[in-house]
This record gives C-alpha cells, structure tokens and sequence, in this order.
C-alpha cells in the first residue's frame, strides 16, 4: 500500500473528497494554529506534510496568506522533523515498518539544503547541525547508511565546500549516534574510485582530500581498520590524494599509534606507516614532498616520533634543504627546527665534545665483554653422571630400608596396613615423593621448575651483576653513539642553512633566520654563526628580510630575565657584552642599525646607568666588557648631556692609555665627547699635548672627524632653531595688519628666504670648515700627517703608519680642497702599503669619502675596484662590503668593472662568496641593472689575459644568469651575445660565448633570434667548445615543446651537426635553398618564354648564384682591429 503526498500550494488545490489512497482535509487552518491542531498520532503525516511544504518552498514563494518565511523559521521546521523522526512513527503503516520513500523524502530535503554554498559559514550553524542531526536519526533508526555514503560521495564529488561539513556529520554520526560503520562505508566508497578517475579534473579529489584529512583529525581511531584501502592510492596518479593519505597517516600515527603502551600490532603498524611516509619524502610532486615533512613537523612536535627513528628521518630531512622545490625547503628547515627544539639528546654538545667521551666509553665496554669472555666456566654435573654415581649405594639402602628382617616388623607391617587408611597418608605421600624424585633422577633430565624455586647460589648472583653491568654500558654507548650522529646532522643542517641567508627568496631567508634563532635559543653548538652572519642582512633593501633580522635579534638580546628592572638590564647587558667582546667594526655598524635601546622607558636609564658604573670601575669587571660598555654606551642614544669636568675625568685616562685596544676605545671615547660635553673641542684639546706619535696622530683624526660631524650636527641644528624663532618672533611683531602683498607673493618670497637662509647657513659651516678647522691646532699635524703616509720606508712603525693614513682621511673629511689635494696620496697608500690593515682602512675611507665628495673620487672607481683581486682575503672582504654599500645606495654607478665582483663568487674563502652573492641578490632588485651589465661582464671574464678556466667561468655565468627571468631580456641577451661573435678573436671567447647563450632560459622567441643570427657564429661551430653548448640548447628546448615548434629545433639540430662535421663551405643554409629554388623556378619560366635564352643572362644568374654560396664563408674574416677596452687608470705616485 503507498500513499500519495500531494502538497497543496493554495487553498484550492486541497483534496475535498477522498478517494483512494488519499487523504480527505476536513479543514483548513492557519499555521499558527497547527500545532494544537495535530495532536493525535494520526496527524503525524499531515504534520509532516506541511513541514515538508514549508521546506521546500523558501520566501518569495507563497502569497500574503501568513505563510512562514523560510530564513526565519527553518531550523524550527528542522527541530520539529527531529522530534518527528525521534517518535516511534512504525504504527503509522500497516506493517509497522517505515515505509523507504517516506524517509527518502525527509533525506531528500537535508541532501538539498547541503547544496546551498553557504551551508558551510558561520551564520548557516544551527541549520547545518540540523540538517546533521536529522540524517544521523534517519541512520541510526531507519536504514539509511548505505544511502548516506553514496550521498556523501556524490555531493562531495560536486560540492567542495562540503568537505568540511560532511567531515563533521561523519564524526557526529559515528560517536553520538554510534554508527561507527560509516566512516568505513565513506572510505571504501573513496577507495573504490580508480587512479585515473581521481586524476581527471573535476573528479572531486580536492574535496575527497579535505574530507580524509578533517575526518582523520576527528576520528583517527576509526581510519585504522580501512586505512588499507586508501593506501592503494598513495601508487596512484593524483598526488593530492596522495597528500590526503599521508596526512591520515600523520593524524594516526599522532593521536592513535604513539606511547610506550602498544602491543606487537600496533607497533607493527606504526612501524609501517612510518616507513611509508618516509618513502614519499622523495614523491615525484613536490606538494607532496612538502606536506610530509610538514606531518613529521607535527610529530615531533607532539613527541610520537620513536627514538630509532630520529637519526634516520633527519638525514632525511637535512638531504631535503636541497630539493628543488621552495614549499618543500622552508618545510624541511621547519622539520630541522622541530627536531632541535623536541630532541632527546644534549645538543649543547658539538661532536668534537662527544667524540672523547664516545671513544672511553667505548674501550671501556670493549673491556667488560673480554672480561666476561675470559673468564673460566663454572663446572656443572648433569643429573645423569650424579644419578650414575649414587644409584649403587642408593639401591642397597632402600632394599635394607624397605625389607622386613624379623617376624615382629611383618606383623606390625600388616597391623599398619589394617589399620585407618587416614593414618597411612603421610606415609604414602612421602613414599610417592621419593619414588618421583628417584625417577626424575634416573631419567637425567634438567628441570627448569626446581632450578627456578632453588635460591641463587652467590656465583650466580655475582654473573647476574656482571650482565646487568655489561647491558648499562652498551645503552650508555648506543645513546652516545645516538648523540653524536644527531650532532653531526645538526652541524650539517646549521652550515646548509646558514648559505640559505644570502638567497634571494625571501620566504625562505626569512625561514633560515627563524631557524638560526631557534638553534641559538636551545644552545646548540655553533649556533651563533647563523646569528652573527645574518647580521649584514639588516642593510637588505627587501623590508621583510631586514625585518626579520631585527626582529631575530631583539628576541635573542632584548627579551631580559629578571624580578626587578636593574636585574634585567645587567642580564641584558651581559648577553649585549658577550656579542661585542670581538665584534668588528662592521658588526658594530650592523648593530647600530638594529638600535638595541629604546627610548623614554625605564629599562633604557637603568641600562645606561649600569653600563657607567661598569665603565667607571664602579663594578668589578674585566677590560673587554669595559670596552663592550663604552660600544654599547655610544649605541644607547640620546644620552643626556653632562659637564665637561665629568667627561674629561672618566676618558681621558683613557684617551692616552697602554693598551692594545686603546685604537678602538679612543675613538668611542672621542666620539662619547662630542655626542655628551658642552664644549667637546675644547675638552680634546688638553688631550694632544699627553701622547705619543701613533696616539697623537690617531686622536688628531679622530678629533677633526668629529668636529666636522659636530659642527653639521650639533651647529647646524642650532643655527636653524634660533633661525625658527627669529622668524616666529618677527611673524608676531609685525601682525595681521602687516599682510599687504599677495598671498602667492608672500609664499614665494617666504621660500626664497628659507631657502637663501639655509644655503647661508651650509655655507658658514663650509666656510669655518675650509678656514677655522684648518687654522687651529689641527693645521699643524696636516704637513705631518702627509709626511708620514708618504714615506713608508723612513715610517715603517706598522701601528704609526695605520694610525697616520687612517687620520689622514679623516681630515681628508673636513673640506673638498684637502680632500683634492691628498686623493692621488691615498690612491698610492692603497695600492703599494704591505699592511693589510692599512689597505682596508682606506678602502673604508675612500668609500665615506666618495659618500662625501663624489665627483672627487668618480674617475679613481677603478682603483677601488682593483682591491677586489688582493691577495689577502681580508682586504677583499673589506672591499666587496665597502661596494656593496655605494653601488646599492646609487653613489657610484654600476659600469663594468662589476666582473671583479663576479669572480668572488668563487672565492676560496666562503664569507667573502657569500657577500658577493648578497651583491648580486640586492642589484637584481634594481631594474635591468644585471641585463645591462651581462655582455661586458661576458667580454671582460673571458679576456685572455685574465686566464680563467671554463669551470669557473660557468659557475659564475651560471648564477647570474640565474636573474634573468623576463622573456624579452633572454631575448635580447641572446642577439647581443650572437653579434660578439663577430668581435670575439680567440677559440676561448667563442666557446665562453656559447656557454653563456646555454645557460639562457630560452623560448620560442629566443630560439628564432638565435636562428636569425646563424650568420654571427656558423663559421666557429667546427669547434667543439662551440657545437656542443649551443646543441644542448636544442635538448632544453624540445622538452615539452608543440610539434611544430619541435620540427623547428630538429632542423637547426641537424644545421648544428651538418656544419660542425662537414664546414661550413659544404653546407647550404635554408635561405640559400630557398633562392636556389626561387632561382630555379625563374629559370625554368625563362626557358618557357624564351626558347634560346642568351648566354649572358645565364652568367649572370650562375654569377649571383656562385656569390650567394661564397657569402657565408665570409664570415670568417677577422675585424680589422681589435675591440676597445678601457685601460686602467694609471696608480698615482707620492709625491716627496
């Protein structure tokens, strides 16, 4: 029997009259009035009837009769189909037995809400639980499993917003509801899909994987027993499917498969899903490699990573800080960081510490297990030869024991057995226990039982020891053994990370950073290489780099432990002492762009406060953190000004003390002066009258350094705030009445006056500079300075000859006419000094020097330059570093000579190859700066004189071309390299100009110039240095090419290779055959028109013809003369 729904939209579609199979309406009530109205059982399906009127029929739908809304009123209708479906309805049909299409209709309703695209927002929640609650009865009490899964699938198939919703339903059906045989009903239902089928697009694998991957964070414990099923589709083609199952093997292995409380199955299993996750680190998609070193990310973290397993998984992971893909690199660092930040080992400890102990622990059990081995067996009878030795003598006293001898014991023998059978038991166990003991004797067998109830004998208690002894030792070794490894893949993962601070992807120095400042945090061993070579970073023209650096180091230094604000700021003086102890000057510049202090907080006074009485001797400490204390002290700005007695008092013993650091702490000391006295220039004066040459000349620099800066700073500062108020005072006195001129007059004129006012004032400070400065008691060292720096060999004193050319360009500061006349003098001191250290300080020197006076040193760049290529490594450092700071800032224009910078990418020492890829890393951000400068770096790197060999040359071509990205810039390179093929003049040139184009990123467009540039290089192809990059070029681009572009490069292919083995001369281009053929067509046209063509016509043509297969040939003339270099700027001479 079946039923008809008919649902009525208006009044007058209600059935009046029943019939058969349908209702009969008696009468119509409001909403309202419905539920006091449907009261009876037997008005359940009219109640639900109109319910599902209401469900289906949203607002819009119905007229003005009061019908209800559906946004408003759509979770009552969905709490009511609850209630309906929790009642026992079975009496409603005649077979107590809910009919299928009554649930299907209420199931149909969920299933087509689910499709609305906001279901899955916040606002949908109560219609979402609803709707959830509803299935999971329909479930529960109505056979619907196997219809929900298949609708699971098929709306996840075409719906991926519900991923996360249906993942949700799963999990409330399978715990409240406990119908756990779904999620293994959903899973093969996913696990049945084919390979091919989920590799399709649209095939809904994106929402498949959601699902798996929310469901297994839900319900783990359940994805166990169907796991292999989905297993299948880690060898499919989908790799998003294989992601969705590696997380679900995550999921389990954390919140299920972990602890020490697993039985032999479920450490079987943990074991295997390991394994198998440990395979798909090397998965051919990159997402994928990516996301499982993102699910042993999330192991470790939460501590279910075995001990057995770390070793093996870090190596793994360190071998993964060189995959190809950027996703897959940050997660590996992220894994590393992990590891150090959740290891079970001492990583304080670096492996050279563990390498001693490792070894006597070793020798040391190596010696038990030969003591132990050596040492004599103890001598053990075997029952059988002891049962051999007593069975005589024990046969004969059991006979005499047993036999009756008299007539008096037969009769009391046969008394006994009369008698209680009670009293014959004690008797007859001991007989039996005998007997027993007696055969087990005679049958020479061992038993354990009696062995195992005997007391150990003391032999046995010692040998017990012994192993237990000999088992703690071999642990002690196998975790020490552990420890060492786990060191030596954390040095190895600390020095590949660390190289990873200079790349130029930003997410990923951002990773190394965060990475350095996690191994610094946990103390590891050479930890603070990271910390200290990312310190340049903070120069980095990409804000988030410098940023991040900053920030680094403020988590590292300015995070203070302490109960009061004075315990914290000698805790943070301490860290800030330990970093400065041997920083170099650069470092110190570094730090003074992170700026340590702040300013106006309380910390910030006490630090300083702290910082005097370390400096003053107020607080015993030793001269370096004295000397860390005056650095620090000039960082922690502004400091409060002080009289000039207090000054005087604390630094100048200092200023002319012994000591091998009195260089850097006179110039602190000098520049403290400046910064806090009211009258610095006389308070240094005293100072010049009290020391010896290298002092006096080191102070008299320094002293008119500063004073420069003091008078720019400080004056000029001055001068312009007595300026405001003069002005200010006179816009007062003269009043509103005062504004007669125009309004755009008075504004020009008020900017003319400021302008001509502040040109006044640079120019007094010039002019006290160029007079006043030079005038004084600094005038007099100026002819001294001159005389020392140009006579080396008279002044050979290394500390006075560095002291005196370092002084020299400080005066060199004061003014452009000093700066003209001692330029040629500093030159010379560059190129001929013997003292490292002197050749350095002037290459920092000239660097501010050409900060200040740029069209000065412009036609000496060359020079500077030329100390890229000294032979001291400190000096190159020095160098790249000082030009790296004026090409980044626009000071000097980038031209050329930018190939000495290129050869130190293969500089022996790394430091100084990592600054010259952090220089290259920052030109690239300029625009075209890189592009521009490729062709003469090309021309200049493979001169002959240089000598470079090809390996070198294409490890640096191989990284700059690196930054050429955009299409058209390929190119355009690859026309400009084709035509310095005609200008090239040796074998070496040619072949460096063909390694060059196949290193190019090339494209079709790329392609088709260097076919239109045949011309430039078909005559060198016969060398095999030539042929055999540029055929490499058609290898790359036939991978993944159309079939037409394809055809393209095999026919250049075989130009390439018909030329290199048969010549040119023999060989004809496409364009020659296609004249020839136009040639021969006209020809035969001629012939057609004109039977007896004259002979001359024929010459001519065969004499084109002949000058068009000569013409290529051509192209081995030489030029008529070599291409222009630039020559050096000549090294200036001392003048006496």
């Amino acid at each position: 029997m079946s039923w008809d729904f008919i649902v009525p939209v208006c009044v007058g579609d209600l059935v009046k009259t029943g019939g058969i199979n349908q209702y009969v309406v008696q009468d119509v009530a409001s909403p309202k009035q419905l539920p006091s109205q449907l009261s009876s059982k037997a008005d359940l399906q009219i109640r639900f009837q109109i319910q599902k009127y209401f469900i289906l029929h949203k607002k819009g739908k119905c007229g003005a009769e009061g019908l209800l809304q559906w946004d408003s009123e759509r979770e009552k209708v969905l709490q009511a189909l609850i209630q309906l479906l929790q009642l026992d309805i079975r009496l409603l049909w005649s077979l107590s037995l809910v009919e299928e299409e009554f649930i299907s209709c209420v199931t149909c309703c969920c299933y087509k809400l689910l499709e609305n695209p906001t279901i899955g927002h916040v606002k949908s929640k109560p219609t979402r639980d609803g709707i959830i609650h509803l299935l999971g009865l329909s479930i529960k009490k109505y056979n619907h499993l196997l219809g929900a899964s298949v609708k699971v699938i098929q709306l996840l198939q075409h719906f991926e917003q519900l991923s996360s919703v249906f993942a949700q339903a799963v999990f409330v059906w399978s715990t409240e509801y406990g119908v756990r045989s779904i999620v293994g009903e959903v899973i093969r239902e996913i696990g049945q899909r084919s390979s091919e089928e989920l590799a399709r697009e649209g095939s809904g694998v994106r929402s498949f994987s959601s699902f798996l991957s929310e469901l297994s964070a839900l319900v783990p414990e359940l994805m166990i027993p169907n796991i292999s099923v989905l297993i299948t589709h880690l060898e499919g083609e989908s790799h998003t499917m294989r992601v969705a199952v590696c997380e679900v093997l995550g999921e389990i292995l954390v919140r299920v498969l972990c602890g020490d409380s697993l039985d032999e199955s479920g450490k079987a299993d943990r074991d295997r899903f390991f394994d198998i996750l440990q395979e798909h680190l090397h998965d051919t998609h990159s997402h994928v490699r990516a996301r499982v070193l993102q699910v042993y990310t999330r192991i470790v973290n939460s501590k279910a990573l075995p001990l057995c397993k770390y070793s093996e998984v870090m190596e793994l992971a360190v071998g993964r800080l060189m995959d190809k893909s950027i996703n897959a690199v940050k997660s590996a660092i992220q894994l590393l960081a992990a590891f150090i930040a959740h290891n079970p080992y001492s990583c304080k400890l670096s492996s050279a510490d563990l390498k001693a102990p490792l070894e006597k622990e070793t020798t040391k059990l190596k010696e038990m297990r030969e003591k132990l081995a050596g040492e004599a067996p103890v001598a053990v009878i075997k029952a059988s030869e002891l049962w051999a030795a007593m069975e005589p003598e024990l046969l004969e006293t059991a006979r005499t024991a047993l036999e009756p001898t008299s007539e008096t014991e037969r009769e009391e023998q046969e008394d006994e057995e009369d008698g209680d059978p009670e009293e014959e038991k004690p008797a007859e166990d001991d007989r039996a226990a005998a007997l027993r003991i007696a055969q087990f004797l005679r049958s020479g067998e061992d038993s354990s039982e009696l062995s195992q109830n005997l007391p150990p004998t003391p032999v046995e208690e010692e040998k017990e020891g012994e192993d237990g002894e000999l088992k703690k030792q071999e642990m002690l070794v196998q975790y020490l053994r552990d420890t060492e490894t786990f060191a030596l893949q954390v040095e190895r993962a600390i020095s590949v990370i660390n190289n990873m601070l200079y790349w130029k992807i930003t997410s990923v120095v951002q990773e190394a950073v965060q990475f350095c400042v996690t191994v610094c945090e946990f103390s590891v061993a050479n930890s603070i290489s990271g910390v200290r070579k990312m310190l340049p970073l903070v120069w980095s023209t990409d804000a988030a780099i410098k940023d991040a650096v900053v920030q680094a180091y403020r988590r590292l230094y300015l995070n203070p432990q302490g109960d009061t604000i004075r315990m914290k700021a000698q805790t943070l003086i301490d860290s800030l002492s330990e970093l400065m102890v041997d920083a170099s000057l650069g470092t110190i510049q570094c730090l003074e762009e992170i700026e340590f202090f702040g300013s106006g907080s309380n910390l910030q006074s006490t630090v300083i406060q702290v910082l005097w009485e370390r400096f003053t001797g107020k607080r015993e400490t030793s001269v370096l953190h004295k000397r860390a204390a005056v650095l620090l002290l000039g960082m922690a700005f502004p400091l409060p000004v002080v009289s000039s007695s207090d000054v005087f008092s604390v630094f100048a013993p200092g200023v002319v003390m012994e000591d091998p650091y009195w260089q850097s702490f006179m110039e602190q000391a000098v520049r403290l002066i400046y910064f806090l006295a009211e009258s610095p220039d006389q308070l240094c004066r005293p100072c010049l009258n009290c020391v010896c040459l290298a002092q006096l000349l080191a102070l008299c620099g320094c002293v008119a350094f500063w004073q420069v800066s003091h008078l720019e700073r400080s004056v000029s500062a001055e001068l312009r705030r007595r300026r405001g108020e003069t002005e200010e005072r006179e816009e007062k006195e003269k009043g509103p009445a005062s504004k007669v001129v125009g309004e755009s007059a008075m504004e020009e004129e008020l900017g003319l006056i400021g302008a001509s006012a502040e040109d006044t004032e640079a120019e007094l400070i010039r002019k006290i500079c160029e007079t006043e400065l030079l005038e004084n008691l600094l005038s007099a060292f100026l002819p001294l300075l001159v005389k020392v720096c140009s006579s080396p060999g008279h002044y050979s004193h290394p500390q006075l000859t560095t002291a005196a050319c370092l002084a020299l360009s400080q005066y060199m500061m004061i003014s452009p006419s000093v700066c003209e006349e001692n330029v040629r003098l500093m030159f010379t001191v560059l190129e001929r000094s013997t003292l490292p250290v002197v050749r350095a300080n002037a290459i920092i020197a000239l660097g501010d020097l050409t900060v200040r006076f740029p069209n000065i040193l412009e036609p000496w760049t060359q020079n500077l330059y030329a100390r890229l290529s000294d032979e001291v490594p400190s000096v190159r450092q020095t160098a790249v570093t000082v030009l790296t700071q004026l090409v980044l800032k626009d000071v000097l224009k980038v031209k050329g000579q930018v190939s000495e910078v290129a050869v130190l990418l293969i500089d022996p020492e790394v430091h100084i190859s990592s600054l010259a890829l952090n220089f290259f890393n920052e030109l690239s951000s300029k625009d075209n700066a890189i592009y521009n400068l490729l062709p003469d770096i090309i021309s200049r790197l493979s001169d002959p004189e240089r000598g470079m060999s090809s390996e070198d040359f294409n490890t640096i071509m191989k990284q700059l071309f690196s930054y050429i990205t955009k299409e058209r810039q390929t190119e355009s390179l690859v026309e400009k390299l084709c035509q310095r093929f005609r200008t090239a003049t040796t074998e070496r040139q040619w072949c460096d100009l063909a390694i060059s184009l196949s290193l190019l990123s090339m494209c079709e467009r790329g392609f088709k110039r260097l076919q239109e540039s045949w011309e430039c290089y078909s005559d060198k192809l016969t060398e095999p240095g030539v042929y055999q990059p540029l055929l490499s070029i058609t290898g790359k681009l036939r991978r993944g090419a159309k079939p037409q572009f394809k055809a393209q490069v095999d026919d250049f292919e075989k130009r390439l290779t018909a030329v290199h083995t048969r010549g040119l001369e023999n060989v004809e281009s496409p364009e020659m055959d296609e004249e020839n053929q136009k040639a021969e067509g006209s020809t035969k046209r001629m012939v057609a028109c004109t039977p007896r063509p004259t002979r001359g016509r024929q010459k001519s043509k065969r004499g084109q013809k002949v000058q068009k297969l000569s013409h290529p040939g051509g192209a081995r003339s030489r030029p008529a003369a070599p291409p222009h270099r630039e020559e050096p700027v000549e090294v200036a001479r001392a003048s006496g």
